[in-house]
């Protein structure tokens, strides 16, 4: 029998042939940009699964109008956006796609804590605006990476590639911070583990790469960022609700932080005339992390592997609610 799947935004098409021959019947939206909660469950309510592009809110009242769903897979590492506690109780699956944007997401890391530390972004607005005109010795330097102490908010997949990219290329002395440590990162970069505290009066550089959570809101806020170093550089390729973008914002023009590189920012998307961005010391991308063919193609077959597994009654291997798997997943296939 055929299934019926929405496909919220356009994905590659690898993604749409795989799931063709898995016998999906593919309604899909192709109009730029997030679609409308209410015209999200008005599709849903259509179909037998979701395939979750781009950001779509999952929360109870989604979950309240599509309880008949068979299965969600979301096209993200990230999750924050779902109810997972209400998709259980209506006895739903869901899925993301971790560990195959790591790669992409540290270059995007490693490419705004180059660029901050040397203001590249700026200096190019030099050349833009024609302001090339000549060069004083002692104005707009940069700092050099080689040597300095790399902080970790999160040593997950995607921060242990940042750590180890830092390690090879500039000897970076690896400090982190995690709920528990990470013995592979002892083993292979020489990483210690330190407390919060620690991580934000110790780093040269401090990246984040935790998820976004209740506990994790606004975590670097004006207290955090009083506590770190004033030659320090703040690195936000998560979520932007991670860090408080006021307090960054006035740590800066404060010189209490050398400078800061977002490829998320709070709120998202930054408007054209957010004062972070006119700051030399800054660099900000328009959430591009996992923004490369390869990524993006991973996550968009990993997506549709989910979904075929769940609808050939096997364990989605990505799962994210596993508890379901003990009392519901008959009731789901």
């Amino acid at each position: 029998m055929s299934m019926k799947v929405f496909i919220s935004r356009t994905i590659p098409q690898k993604a749409i042939d795989s799931l063709k021959q898995a016998g999906f019947e593919i309604i899909y939206r192709t109009e730029p940009g997030n679609i409308d909660q209410s015209d999200l469950i008005e599709s849903c309510q259509k179909v037998d699964y979701l395939f979750a592009a781009g950001h779509n809110l999952l929360d109870a009242k989604f979950f309240n109008a599509c309880g008949h769903l068979r299965g969600i897979a979301l096209m993200s590492a990230g999750y924050d956006s779902v109810n997972l506690r209400q998709a259980t109780k209506n006895g739903i699956p869901v899925s993301n796609t971790p560990d195959v944007l790591s790669n992409a997401t540290a270059d995007i890391a490693f490419l705004l804590m180059l660029a901050v530390s040397r203001k590249a972004f700026y200096m190019n607005r030099k050349i833009t605006s024609n302001q090339w005109k000549d060069f004083e010795l002692t104005e707009h330097l940069g700092i050099e990476l080689n040597g300095k102490t790399l902080g970790i908010f999160g040593l997950g997949r995607i921060g242990f590639e940042l750590a180890r990219k830092a390690k090879a290329a500039y000897n970076m002395n690896i400090i982190y911070h995690n709920r528990h440590p990470n013995q592979h990162a002892h083993k292979l970069l020489d990483a210690t583990y330190v407390n919060y505290d620690e991580l934000l009066t110790q780093s040269d550089v401090l990246s984040v790469h935790a998820n976004l959570s209740a506990e994790t809101k606004n975590k670097f806020n004006k207290d955090a960022f009083k506590r770190m170093k004033n030659t320090a550089i703040f690195i936000n390729t998560a979520r932007g609700g991670l860090h408080q973008e006021q307090d960054l914002y006035n740590a800066l023009i404060n010189g209490e932080l050398w400078g800061a590189g977002l490829d998320v920012t709070n709120p998202e998307p930054m408007i054209a005339n957010n004062p972070l961005i006119s700051l030399p010391n800054v660099a900000v991308l328009p959430h591009i992390g996992s923004a490369t063919i390869e990524a993006r193609d991973n996550m968009a077959l990993m997506a549709a592997n989910n979904l075929i597994a769940l609808k050939n009654q096997i364990k989605m291997p990505q799962i994210l609610n596993n508890e379901i798997y003990e009392d519901n997943i008959q009731n789901n296939q």
